[in-house]
């Protein structure tokens, strides 16, 4: 599951770093409330990545334990446009490009990803797809994937950000066998899960009605789990997804394998909104975020909840350690 060993500081105490993510967003609000929490304070020492007058703006101030690194994109808050905007979009890229070279220094252990906005970033890097594929191309690690995390439920993409309709094609027994694999090594040696159990949703209503309805189960997802169970893991399925996520099966499954993005998120996002919490898989460090986007809608009105916030440091923390 880890691509390659990261440097080890040479201080004794680790570092979490966090990026504020879009400046015009919600991120700085709820960085500053979750470290309020003097639960969460304790956890760890901070490097906070992103703009000084964000810091200030939000209350955040350099203590022995907590660093503001002060990226300088603006010169005042008042500057800092609402909503998707280039310049944000440049100042949010830089916090993460800042986050990569502390990560391979050394300076940080483990990173948390306050929201960004896609949107904004493409402006000025049209590739860019999110925090999972940036990552994984800045440290040459394959794949990488994406588990929300509740507590004992673990959700985990088959397929991340691509339209719908190309969706089918890249359902392959490779690409479904590969991530089963990597679902059941990241239980085992992350979440210390000896025996976990998989369940794998089907991608069709009714997972296909044998061929009736499609014929990706037969062709791609059945194949995998047969394979995955000759290597010994415990997958089952696939199932309709529609009764998936049911409290029975949380109950009898450690984790899901989705086939795309909305299939796995929105009953997760449906049942625990307020504390899910994204980890990247299979990078060579961990990294988390919480599981909402930049509510751009409210930044600003100290509206914003930082429960996921919160539970992405304190999930950041149990896993690096």
């Amino acid at each position: 599951m880890i691509s390659k060993k990261m440097p080890t500081s040479k201080s004794k105490s680790k570092w979490l770093g966090i990026t504020l993510g879009d400046p015009s967003g919600i991120g700085a609000e709820i960085t500053a409330k979750a470290l309020r929490d003097p639960s969460v304070a304790k956890l760890a020492n901070y490097k906070l990545i992103g703009d000084g007058v964000i810091f200030r703006k939000f209350g955040l101030k350099e203590t022995a334990r907590c660093r503001l690194i002060d990226l300088k994109n603006f010169s005042s808050f008042n500057k800092i446009k609402q909503g998707v905007d280039r310049r944000n979009g440049l100042a949010a890229w830089s916090y993460l490009k800042k986050a990569v070279q502390l990560l391979k220094s050394g300076q940080i252990q483990a990173l948390v990803t306050a929201p960004v906005s896609k949107e904004a970033i493409a402006l000025s890097h049209p590739h860019f797809l999110g925090h999972t594929e940036f990552l994984a191309q800045h440290f040459c690690a394959k794949g990488v994937e994406m588990m929300f995390v509740h507590k004992s439920l673990h959700v985990v993409l088959v397929t991340r950000h691509i339209p719908i309709k190309k969706v089918p094609r890249a359902i392959t027994p490779q690409k479904v066998l590969a991530t089963i694999e990597l679902a059941d090594k990241t239980l085992k040696n992350l979440f210390n899960i000896k025996r976990p159990r998989i369940a794998v949703s089907g991608l069709n209503p009714h997972a296909g009605e044998s061929g009736l309805l499609g014929q990706e189960e037969r062709t791609s997802i059945i194949p995998a789990v047969k394979k995955a169970r000759l290597k010994k893991i415990r997958a089952w399925g696939p199932f309709a997804a529609d009764t998936l996520f049911t409290s029975v099966n949380r109950k009898k499954y450690d984790a899901f394998i989705a086939m795309y993005h909305d299939q796995g998120l929105t009953p997760a996002k449906t049942l625990f909104f307020d504390t899910l919490v994204n980890v990247s898989i299979g990078l060579p460090f961990i990294r988390t975020s919480p599981d909402h986007g930049t509510a751009f809608d409210i930044a600003g009105k100290n509206r914003a909840d930082p429960s996921s916030m919160k539970e992405a440091i304190k999930l950041a923390v149990r896993l690096s350690r």
